[in-house]
């Protein structure tokens, strides 16, 4: 009856007060700490109230997510999660539609574009600045109070203590009123906090925003 492991994880027990939107964005948060989230199924149906379905391009990253995850007080509910069955119709559903379009695109190209194609992929991969962030990010001394910037308009508490109450000595989440872009981390003190900044300078809360974290001003 086990479920063989593939890219697609099935989450149940999800708070179904919760809007689908912020739910999907949580969940875009919380997971792709584990590794490129392709897609987010989520679906507010009487049938598939409390449910959503998370796609990872790695297989390593579906499996890590769901060990690191399991039990995980998602807006005050323990997360159950699986692996999907493989043919989950959800995910058929919504993948058959992409894979369509794919597959129709891909018949449309030459084989020497596709060869070419996949020749300067790697390069383009290699370019990407995904740590350049962190060499940049002037910072002040040791601090148990973290400051965080550049966050993106849809951050929320719940979030931030998701991704940072995986850290030990965590305490809180301060948001700035009037101000969406940054906020505070506490910690119980600065060695704790300086582990939490480290793992999660330049993390990318939206596929556009990378944080910035430094230790607050004393």
């Amino acid at each position: 009856m086990d479920i063989r492991p593939n890219h697609t994880i099935y989450i149940n027990n999800i708070n179904d007060k919760i809007k689908k939107e912020e739910v999907k964005r949580s969940l875009y948060a919380l997971f792709s700490q584990f590794g490129q989230v392709i897609d987010i199924v989520a679906m507010k149906t009487m049938k598939m109230r409390g449910q959503a379905f998370v796609v990872f391009k790695e297989l390593a990253a579906a499996t890590n997510a769901l060990r690191q995850l399991q039990g995980f007080p998602f807006y005050n509910k323990p997360m159950r999660i699986q692996y999907a069955k493989t043919d989950s119709e959800v995910i058929t559903k919504m993948k058959g539609i992409h894979g369509d379009k794919e597959k129709k695109k891909d018949k449309k190209k030459k084989p020497q574009e596709l060869a070419a194609n996949l020749a300067k992929k790697p390069a383009a991969g290699s370019a990407l600045p995904v740590h350049t962030p962190v060499v940049q990010v002037p910072d002040n001394p040791p601090n148990h109070i973290l400051f965080l910037s550049n966050l993106p308009e849809e951050t929320n508490e719940m979030m931030l203590s998701m991704l940072f109450n995986q850290f030990p000595g965590f305490k809180e989440v301060r948001l700035v009123p009037g101000k969406h872009d940054i906020a505070f981390v506490e910690f119980e003190n600065e060695t704790q906090a300086g582990v939490a900044k480290d793992a999660l300078q330049g993390f990318r809360i939206t596929a556009t925003c990378a944080m910035k974290v430094t230790f607050a001003k004393k």
